[in-house]
């Protein structure tokens, strides 16, 4: 599992040199990878079907308990199927959507480390290696809807879907930190076959509270659901992938995954099947409501997440068995029919589905795959999708929480989605031939090859019930569940509730979507005055009040005047340090000057008064002048100390700087303005209370001590072990070597800094 995860970024780096060999044809080669892994997760299978789960680890961080671990069970094995299946014919998409574009080797490598970091989050056992997947999915995903980059709106989208991740990413991390705390391991396999009970911890409501934000942010939970739609700026292989049945339902795998030790818990419900129902319902109104035929499919997407979010939290074994069908159902209708949008948007030039219409002569191939994909998203027999429905409508009938709310959202969303699939798979193609700015022809065998195996496997597994239910579905369901679940999938259970209420959605779906354009009036109005105060909005009011609060900060605190700077972090320091010092170790300022000689004291004065002066005067001259006063009044108190060595170093430095801050004044204008009595009051202030505080964490210091001193073992051994007896010497060029080189390397660049500019001011005068 190792290789099949990095063998993804293994390849990544190689693009850039095969596409230079292969050419156009680059995507057919590089779907191999995807391609050789979806047979190595096959070869799991019937293991896994029995009930055994695959563990690998190797060491990583070994001292903070960070492996590279992977898991594979039911639940992890689909999604990686699901990922490597569906994304090789995404790559062998890409290669003729996307032929001829100068960044095509950019597209693939951004692509192939976004397969690879999704496989490493639904593989990872270790929770520190699943957060850092998580988020490279983030990273990645943001690059390839950012891909066209020169476009302005494509930036902004790909910018609000990486705040939006990313922010909850955050929260996603605490929440894993307080869960291997909680569970006394960071492996998910021990967490959740330990005896430690996750529910009565004290870490359990922000652990669920953080975990949560993280996941709704990521699979698009109502109120985070708006930046889905906007991600579509994307490459049509990009929302394809990425946000139909890969990156968007990483989300839903870690709440499926946590279930098992968090399901019982009553917010872990709430939460779950509140959300997931808004965001159902939600969602197929917005994918009714659209005409892009890329919005239409996000927003039915985010009906799609909704719906397995909500399962999840109903955990009834009816419940987990339509996760798992809806799930497999889902990927497959939804990837066939994001690739088919692609075809129709390159095909015709036009993504509203308002202008489409009759394209079915001029397209036929593409025709049949939609009405086929579009049949199984509404739920209609024999296709899977209708297997999916009748376990959705059974989980909601058996809900123990808010049950008869539940089923009028499942009967709802189950409605808007059927006239949603005919204006996909229905609009385009039937009727009278519509004026598309490109003359419609048929997508070359590249983009038809996905749409056609996607679509036609959904209606292989409406047939043969038996490949999904015994190979994925039911070891998927024991993984959710935490046990085994006895069950089976049917075409036909006979008369009963689900069908019943499956027949009448279908009955208001086909009315409803009759009425598609004679509503669209009405659906622009509400929607228009919706938005003005929904989250996309807040999102938006958020973003002006960063930017205000920029602006306020460029203005007041970073408006280029030194002096400023000074003040804010001289107290800043003070009010934070001053608060920590007196209220952890207190105000002891014990002064016992018997032992001071008189010219101890004669220093002293002489700094005090040299101070004071700089203050007051009004001169540069002699500002400078008394500064070095103060430098050569600290040499001579580590001359009395006995450390002759940083005596002599501050003499120097001390003649250097007066001697230049001389020259440089000669060449500065006169002042402008003095200080006003104000800022030399508040100027003096804040020295005054930096002073103290300084003065305080020196005697705090003093009183304090951890450790033994260091200084006799450098007394000892400085020349036995280093030849020296001068132990100054010795400490800065031995002991402390690396920190001396790398002082001499900031004296070194600074020379040659000063050398750089001596030449330019020549070659001026020279010019």
């Amino acid at each position: 599992m190792l290789f099949a995860v990095f063998s993804g970024f293994v390849l990544a780096a190689l693009t850039p040199w095969l596409i230079g060999l292969v050419k156009d044809r680059i995507g057919w080669l590089l779907a191999l990878l995807p391609l050789g892994l979806t047979f190595y997760f096959v070869s799991h299978i019937p293991a896994v079907s029995n009930g055994e789960v695959i563990l690998q680890s190797w060491d990583w961080m070994p001292g903070l308990d960070i492996n590279l671990s992977f898991m594979l069970d039911g639940l992890s094995l689909m999604f990686a199927l699901l990922i490597s299946f569906i994304g090789t014919f995404i790559l062998i998409y890409a290669g003729s959507y996307l032929r001829g574009h100068r960044y095509l080797g950019r597209f693939y490598v951004t692509m192939l480390c976004f397969m690879a970091s999704m496989l490493g989050v639904v593989l990872s056992d270790n929770l520190i290696s699943l957060f850092v997947f998580w988020e490279l999915t983030s990273i990645t995903s943001y690059l390839l809807i950012g891909f066209n980059h020169e476009d302005k709106d494509a930036r902004k989208c790909a910018l609000q879907g990486l705040l939006v991740t990313v922010g909850g990413g955050l929260a996603l991390m605490a929440g894993l930190i307080m869960l291997g705390m909680a569970g006394g391991s960071f492996e998910l396999s021990e967490i959740l076959n330990s005896d430690n009970d996750l529910l009565t911890s004290s870490f359990t409501v922000g652990m669920i509270l953080c975990i949560l934000a993280g996941t709704f942010t990521k699979s698009a939970q109502f109120p985070f659901h708006f930046w889905l739609p906007n991600a579509m700026a994307a490459p049509t292989p990009v929302s394809a992938y990425l946000h139909s049945a890969t990156m968007v339902k990483a989300g839903v795998y870690l709440m499926a995954r946590l279930n098992p030790g968090l399901g019982e818990h009553p917010l872990w419900t709430a939460l779950l099947c509140s959300a997931g129902a808004v965001t159902m319902v939600l969602g197929a109104y917005l994918a009714y409501s659209a005409t892009g035929v890329k919005k239409v499919l996000a927003y039915s997407t985010i009906m799609a997440l909704g719906t397995l979010t909500m399962l999840i939290g109903i955990g009834t074994d009816h419940a987990m068995i339509a996760f798992a069908t809806f799930l497999l159902a889902h990927s497959l209708y939804k990837g066939a029919l994001f690739m088919i949008a692609g075809i129709l948007d390159h095909e015709t030039g036009t993504k509203d589905l308002t202008v489409m219409g009759g394209l079915r002569s001029a397209m036929p191939i593409t025709a049949v795959a939609a009405t086929v994909a579009g049949l199984s998203l509404a739920g209609m027999p024999p296709l899977f999708g209708f297997v999916a429905k009748e376990a959705l409508f059974e989980a909601v009938l058996g809900a123990p929480w808010q049950g008869a709310v539940l089923i009028v959202a499942a009967v709802a969303s189950a409605i808007l989605v059927i006239a949603v699939a005919g204006a996909i798979a229905v609009k385009p193609f039937w009727g009278a031939l519509g004026n598309t700015p490109k003359k419609p022809h048929e997508a070359p065998i590249g983009m038809l090859l996905g749409p056609i195996v996607l679509a036609f496997t959904s209606l292989l597994f409406g047939v043969v019930l038996y490949a999904p239910d015994t190979l994925l579905v039911a070891a998927a369901v024991t993984s959710v569940k935490g046990a085994p679940v006895d069950f089976y999938l049917s075409l036909w259970h006979g008369v009963n509730w689900p069908l019943i209420l499956s027949i009448g959605s279908v009955v208001a779906g086909v009315t409803l979507y009759l009425l598609w354009n004679a509503n669209r009036r009405i659906l622009i109005k509400v929607n228009g005055a919706v938005s003005r105060f929904g989250p996309e909005a807040g999102y938006f009011k958020m973003m002006d009040g960063f930017v205000g609060i920029a602006n306020w900060h460029t203005r007041v605190l970073q408006n280029g005047v030194m002096g400023n700077y000074m003040i804010v972090l001289v107290m800043t320091t003070v009010i934070l340090t001053g608060y920590t010092l007196l209220s952890q170790h207190g105000f002891y300022l014990a002064l016992n000057l018997s032992d001071m000689n008189f010219y101890e004291g004669a220093i002293a004065l002489l700094l005090t008064i040299a101070a004071i002066y700089v203050i007051l005067t009004r001169s540069r001259l002699g500002a400078v002048a008394t500064l070095g006063v103060l430098g050569f009044s600290v040499a001579l108190i580590f001359i009395l100390f006995s450390a002759p060595d940083l005596g002599i170093t501050q003499v120097l430095v001390e003649t250097l700087t007066v001697i230049l801050l001389v020259l440089v004044l000669f060449k500065l204008p006169g002042f402008s303005h003095y200080s006003t009595r104000f800022e030399i009051w508040r100027d003096g202030t804040v020295a005054v209370f930096f002073g103290v505080l300084m003065t305080l964490l020196v005697h705090a210091a003093i009183d304090v001590r951890y450790f033994e001193s260091i200084s006799s073992y450098f007394v000892q051994a400085s020349y036995p072990d280093a030849q020296g007896r001068n132990i100054v010497n010795v400490i800065l060029v031995d002991f402390r070597a690396l920190d001396t080189l790398g002082e001499l390397f900031v004296l070194a660049i600074a020379a040659l800094g000063v050398f750089s500019m001596l030449n330019l001011r020549a070659e001026v005068k020279k010019s």
